[in-house]
């Protein structure tokens, strides 16, 4: 039997004995299906992304921290500034990742709770600014894109 079949005769189930048992006590009694079901499969999607945490008052990644250096000078590349690596100081700046749960069905526009880690040796990210960091799904699908005050 398909997986969909059978989670509806599973559905139909359920709805049947909640409604012999509502009407065996004699009394009316409101039942609502997703109380009493789930729906196979459903389930909150994983979303992680690469940022970087910008303003920071000297809290930010050291010089050593090469992938920081490096992140930094390839944004400002991007935006027409070419830097040298060896000249970007990144004591205000700290690498994160950033995670987040991603709801079923969840609705663009939706605003989610998000976790963001230093993946440096920053030693604090308060004050700091998360630029835009595309979060991706497990198979590296691009969901959100997140941009927040820390």
């Amino acid at each position: 039997m398909a997986p969909l079949w059978s989670s509806i005769l599973r559905l139909s189930v359920v709805v049947v004995l909640a409604a012999s048992c509502s009407a065996a006590e004699g009394e009316a009694h409101k039942v609502l299906i997703r109380d009493v079901t789930t729906v196979e499969g459903v389930r909150d999607n994983s979303l992680i992304g690469y940022g970087l945490v910008v303003g920071l008052k000297g809290t930010g990644d050291r010089q050593q921290t090469y992938f920081t250096v490096q992140t930094l000078a390839s944004i400002l590349a991007r935006m027409g500034m070419q830097i040298p690596s060896a000249s970007v100081r990144v004591n205000n700046v700290a690498a994160v990742f950033v995670t987040a749960s991603l709801p079923p069905f969840a609705r663009p526009g939706m605003h989610l709770d998000v976790v963001v880690s230093s993946s440096g040796d920053a030693r604090s990210l308060e004050g700091g600014l998360l630029l835009s960091a595309p979060l991706h799904t497990q198979k590296m699908r691009s969901m959100a894109l997140t941009a927040l005050a820390i």
